[in-house]
């Protein structure tokens, strides 16, 4: 299921928003990709971190 939302958002910020307006559908639909493929790479460092974290600690207990 979190691939699907994954898929289905759109990120921009305001003047990301009318810089895609002002390309067009397909720039603006690439520029949405980037975005999200940007934002994915901090979140599967720190989700890497934290499993490692939950599996030494649960495996000390």
């Amino acid at each position: 299921m979190s691939h699907s939302l994954f898929l289905i958002c759109s990120a921009q910020c305001s003047i990301c928003t009318k810089t895609a307006q002002q390309l067009g559908e397909k720039p603006a639909k690439g520029m949405n990709t980037g975005i999200i493929y940007l934002a994915f790479a901090p979140f599967a460092i720190v989700g890497f971190v934290a499993y490692r974290w939950w599996k030494n600690n649960h495996s000390n207990s």
